[in-house]
């Protein structure tokens, strides 16, 4: 008998074990987890396949080596070169960063017309999984081929919470989660309302769009007056560089130490001013 309360204590406790932090997790949370899950989640935003967080460090890593070098061979300042080869170590991540703002704001523009697309599709009699993947043939280009990897999926596997979880991770749009955990729940709970659904969804899209391209427009100029306040400085001592005995000094104790405040203020002056300016960012749904 006490063998018997012994194994079913032994069997409870690891029940409990298994129910906390360490039960199974969907795959798109798991996607988002860690620095370098976070980096690649960045490159898919941008629309940069096939390449993860390590090929995209080998690429600042690189910058950082040639634009350090060119900056030494134009100025022979160590120090310098140093400066600059930091500045191309960060370029690779801000033109990512770039990217991803470009495509977020082009695909806020096509969802609203995708939405559109699928409401037509369920009130044409479809369900809701082939008007999903009828996307893949009708909808916007841009968004085609994720919806058709969707199709061939579901009818591979007839899972459909799978598919919709690939489909999130691949498309790495916080508006795409909006659509698609919407049309997740609209297939799990049921009911005639999913016509009525897609357009509220389809209009409150548009509305938030026109809203934050009208706010972008006019913090535009905060952005664009913060990097311009920060690079004028870093290039006029880059034109400095044909006056070595100007640039010798900077080489001293004392250069280097102008240098270190000179770019600390210029970080943060620029982190401060892009805060002011920022609007507040879409976060992904996490599951």
């Amino acid at each position: 008998m006490g063998a018997v309360i012994g194994l079913l204590l032994g069997v409870g406790l690891l029940l409990i074990w298994r129910s906390g932090p360490r039960a199974p997790q969907r795959a798109s949370a798991q996607h988002r987890d860690g620095w370098s899950q976070r980096r690649t989640d960045r490159l898919r935003q941008a629309g940069i396949d096939g390449v993860g967080s390590a090929q995209l460090l080998a690429v600042q890593i690189v910058c950082a080596l040639v634009a350090g070098g060119g900056v030494l061979l134009i100025t022979s300042t160590s120090t310098v070169s140093l400066c600059f080869a930091v500045f191309a170590f960060f370029l690779p991540t801000a033109i990512v960063g770039r990217l991803r703002r470009r495509r977020q704001v082009a695909l806020r523009e096509l969802w609203p017309e995708a939405v559109d697309n699928l409401a037509s599709a369920v009130r044409a009699g479809m369900s809701l999984p082939e008007g999903l993947a009828a996307l893949g043939t009708r909808g916007p280009a841009e968004l085609r081929p994720a919806f058709a990897r969707f199709g061939t999926a579901y009818r591979a596997t007839g899972r459909f919470a799978d598919c919709i979880d690939a489909l999130e991770a691949e498309l790495a749009d916080p508006v795409g989660d909006r659509v698609c955990e919407t049309v997740r729940m609209a297939r799990e709970v049921g009911g005639n309302d999913l016509g009525t659904v897609l357009r509220t969804l389809s209009e409150l899209l548009r509305s938030d769009a026109r809203t934050r391209a009208e706010l972008e427009t006019r913090q535009g100029w905060v952005v664009n007056g913060a990097r311009l306040a920060v690079a004028a400085p870093w290039l006029v001592l880059l034109l400095l560089g044909t006056q070595s005995t100007t640039l010798t000094a900077y080489d001293s104790a004392g250069g280097v130490l102008l240098l270190a405040i000179g770019a600390v203020v210029c970080v943060v002056a620029y982190r401060v001013m892009l805060r002011i300016g920022r609007l507040p960012e879409e976060r992904r749904i996490a599951a």
